[in-house]
């Protein structure tokens, strides 16, 4: 695949690496010479310095050959003007804008391609999606929700007091006696796809497949017991923190139409106390207007006479949403420092995120992963409905409708083999989820997901796709 992404920021610069670990051909068009100097001396690629407003450089970059343009920047205009330039001439190029804006974003709710733009991914809502799910599930740990599957993917890290620690996998049967299924340990910089004989060790980080009544059962073996959550504090009330609050009052009118669909398969709730706390006092106006309902504070969180003044430290949950990952960081473990038994906080690039978990956050959510995982997931093909890079995007796990002709149909499970290995760790047929087993075939409309070694892509695009 051909690909040029215009912006070499970190989404940018991340993106082009993944494809080009993956093979792709990749051109990266940056504007500023400090960062094109940078990337060119990172990434095994062609970088332009200059502007990609114009048909020229987007030629000399190879838009006439190119399978997609990315457009990155930091400008949702100039994302829009680039794609729509190079509609005019390569209509048959396949565009991807990130914006900001959620009135552009609207434009493509339908499926409908606009403004010569494929697909908009708007990364605010993406992060605030992820929040959201998190906060729904007791903000225990990170999980992951497939479609409208009724089986989700958790998280938990072994402690030396768990009674999982020294036990082999079998035990998640014996102990849960349901349907669940570990997918992968993380052990240090290791990745383990895992047999029912591998040990837990402390310290490990298990990503664990069932439903939410399951996944919950195996947070309270672990020592995580689920807590009512109904008190949120919001600290930040940029684009994302208003996003997430808008999201959590909707929890009481799941049937009105947003951004927010998702939350339909969850049941209504109402929250005892939602406070937005932000520091600028024109901006908390603002809030105070949009938001009436709730508690907007123009107050510093790190302030320790306000915590025990406005009764923040009574909250079950504080979210950091500002734009500064490391203050983020930073509040949410003061606050929990001063009782609060779960934090979310957002960051920017995975390693702070690997940082920060370690550090003891419950829930961490690195926006610009987010929307790489985003935007990967358009450019595989339409077989793959979903994207999701663990670790340090040597695992990945996809989303997958196998098509009616593709290869494997008929096949049992059993003889399916990836060349770098992997596991289907879920079937969706007929409405229906399970986990399967050897004996299941694969059947036409199957959603699957599968987790497995990166790089695997063109091969699942092969087996399960459409066949031309």
């Amino acid at each position: 695949m051909r690909v040029i992404i215009v912006g070499a920021g970190m989404v940018g610069t991340q993106l082009a690496r993944h494809l080009i670990n993956e093979k792709h051909d990749v051109s990266l068009i940056e504007i500023d010479e400090e960062r094109a100097r940078h990337a060119s001396n990172r990434l095994d690629c062609l970088v332009i310095n200059s502007e990609a407003n114009n048909i020229q450089t987007l030629e000399e970059a190879g838009i006439a050959k190119a399978d997609a343009l990315i457009c990155v920047t930091e400008s949702d205009e100039l994302n829009i003007i680039i794609c729509g330039l190079a509609e005019g001439r390569y209509p048959q190029v396949l565009k991807i804008a990130r914006v900001r804006n959620p009135d552009y974003d609207n434009l493509t709710r339908g499926g409908e391609k606009a403004l010569g733009i494929d697909y908009f991914v708007h990364p605010d809502r993406e992060a605030a999606r992820t929040v959201v799910q998190a906060v729904e599930h007791g903000a225990l740990g990170d999980i992951l929700a497939f479609g409208d599957s009724a089986f989700e993917m958790g998280t938990i890290e072994i402690a030396k007091t768990s009674p999982l620690c020294g036990e082999s996998i079998k035990i998640f049967h014996s102990l849960i006696g349901s349907e669940i299924l570990v997918a992968l340990i993380e052990r240090g910089n290791e990745h383990i796809l895992p047999s029912g004989t591998t040990t837990l060790h402390e310290g490990d980080r298990v990503y664990i497949i069932g439903r939410q009544a399951d996944i919950q059962k195996v947070f309270e073996i672990s020592g995580k017991k689920l807590e009512k959550v109904e008190k949120i504090g919001i600290v930040g009330g940029g684009r994302i923190g208003t996003l997430i609050t808008e999201a959590l009052l909707e929890r009481a009118q799941p049937q009105s139409k947003s951004l927010f669909s998702f939350l339909t398969k969850f049941s209504p709730r109402r929250f005892k106390k939602i406070v937005l706390i932000e520091k600028d006092y024109e901006l908390c106006k603002d809030l105070s207007v949009k938001f009436p309902d709730i508690l907007v504070l123009n107050e510093d969180i790190s302030d320790e006479g306000f915590i025990s003044e406005e009764g923040i430290a009574d909250l079950d949950l504080i979210i950091t949403a500002t734009d500064n990952q490391e203050l983020n960081i930073i509040t949410a473990l003061y606050m929990k420092s001063h009782g609060l038994k779960r934090a979310i906080a957002l960051v920017n690039s995975p390693s702070y995120g690997t940082i920060a978990r370690r550090l003891g956050i419950d829930v961490v959510v690195p926006i610009k992963s987010v929307v790489v995982d985003t935007i990967l997931a358009r450019l595989m093909g339409s077989g793959v409905t979903g994207l999701h890079r663990l670790g340090e995007g040597t695992i990945e796990i996809l989303e997958i409708l196998v098509a009616p002709e593709a290869p494997v149909c008929g096949q049992k499970l059993k003889d399916f083999h990836l060349s770098s290995g992997g596991l289907v760790m879920l079937i969706t047929r007929h409405g229906e989820s399970f986990i399967p087993h050897g004996e299941h075939q694969f059947e036409p409309h199957d959603r699957l997901v599968i987790i497995a070694q990166k790089g695997v892509g063109n091969e699942l695009e092969r087996l399960f796709g459409r066949q031309e």
